[in-house]
């Protein structure tokens, strides 16, 4: 029997010992428990969980989860996920044994996240449930690859939420014109947004630039790394993809441009950032900007669907502009096939032409 009653306090105490991975004896304890009970309770559910049995609850297999995959995904990553963990599914999940859970028992927690209204009576948008709810697939997933899991219960619910949230917004080259010229009472805000459309980089990537990053005789900008804040911290990170590591080729006037903007920068040092703002600050002024502008208001990321959409007018190929964006082309391919001509008439008329030539020869 490992729990005690501490007779000061009136509360119990649980002692968990075991036997770690490399064979070191451990121990564990909690205290506070209001009942024997209670700290029994605890105690078994650590003997569970060290033996990775699935009739552990769901909280404790989080805890497992975290262990295995905290390490290997970035900071900001991580963060993201274990808020959706912890406001979205140990609330409903988390006492629930993980053996146990149905199908039918997520269907309810779809519906839940479906109708949910916040204040002013807005839902969840649709590619925020696709993400909440890739989040528990992918903690059952865990559970059957490397848990023996038998069956994973988030496959037979099914899905909710779509991948896209709307259709896709962007502005004109006419239109991002209008938009630069009002930004140009502000120098930091005008050099940021002209980076993000002539060169398609992401926020992040804009946020993390440095003066070594350039090389102002190639006329080139590499993109290595991502700017993110994080729990009150400036936090640099690889970019979100490995495609995303990238030399890019900018046009003579953005050299010059950036040029301009560097000899304003006072003391900047080579590994100092250049934009010391918050993406928030670029979204504060995509508002203003575009009031002033007369122009739709668009998200500061779909400045970079712009720059894709222009590329595209021009007449680059998917490939030529996934390796500028960072992309893999068939992603350039599968979001902005809209955009791109269609050349069905042009391949009618050429297979007319083959067919003509292959009776002309059979005659002859």
């Amino acid at each position: 029997m490992s729990v005690y009653k501490d007779e000061k306090t009136g509360t119990w105490r649980a002692v968990y010992r075991y036997t770690d991975w490399n064979g070191e004896k451990k121990q564990t304890q909690k205290r506070g428990f209001k009942t024997k009970r209670e700290a029994q309770s605890w105690e078994r559910e650590q003997l569970i969980k060290s033996n990775a049995d699935l009739d552990m609850t769901f909280k404790s297999f989080v805890e497992l989860y975290t262990a295995d995959m905290k390490t290997r995904l970035k900071e900001n990553t991580w963060a993201t996920k274990e808020h959706i963990i912890r406001t979205k599914l140990l609330p409903y999940f988390g006492k629930l044994r993980m053996s146990q859970i149905t199908a039918q028992q997520i269907i309810t927690w779809q519906n839940k996240m479906i109708e949910y209204r916040d204040e002013h009576g807005k839902p969840y948008s649709p590619v925020y449930l696709k993400t909440v709810h890739n989040q528990l697939g992918a903690i059952f997933n865990h559970a059957t690859r490397f848990y023996n899991l038998q069956n994973n219960p988030c496959q037979k619910a099914g899905s909710m939420g779509k991948k896209k949230n709307r259709e896709m917004l962007f502005w004109t080259k006419e239109e991002y014109l209008k938009f630069a010229e009002v930004m140009m009472d502000k120098p930091l805000s005008y050099y940021a947004f002209e980076m993000l459309y002539w060169c398609g980089i992401r926020e992040g990537e804009l946020l993390a630039l440095t003066p070594s990053d350039f090389d102002f005789e190639k006329g080139t900008v590499s993109i290595t790394k991502s700017y993110q804040r994080l729990n009150g911290r400036d936090l640099i990170t690889t970019p979100k993809t490995e495609k995303s590591n990238r030399v890019i080729r900018m046009p003579k006037f953005l050299v010059q441009e950036i040029q301009d903007y560097l000899k304003m920068l006072y003391g900047i040092g080579p590994e100092d950032r250049m934009f010391q703002v918050t993406k928030s600050y670029l979204y504060r002024e995509m508002k203003r900007g575009s009031k002033e502008a007369g122009v739709k208001c668009i998200r500061v990321h779909d400045i970079r669907h712009s720059a894709v959409s222009l590329l595209i007018d021009m007449g680059f190929s998917a490939t030529a502009i996934a390796d500028r964006v960072g992309h893999e082309s068939i992603e350039i391919t599968y979001n902005y096939a809209h955009m791109f001509p269609s050349r069905q008439a042009e391949m009618a008329d050429k297979l007319d032409v083959e067919r003509g030539i292959e009776n002309v020869s059979k005659k002859s």
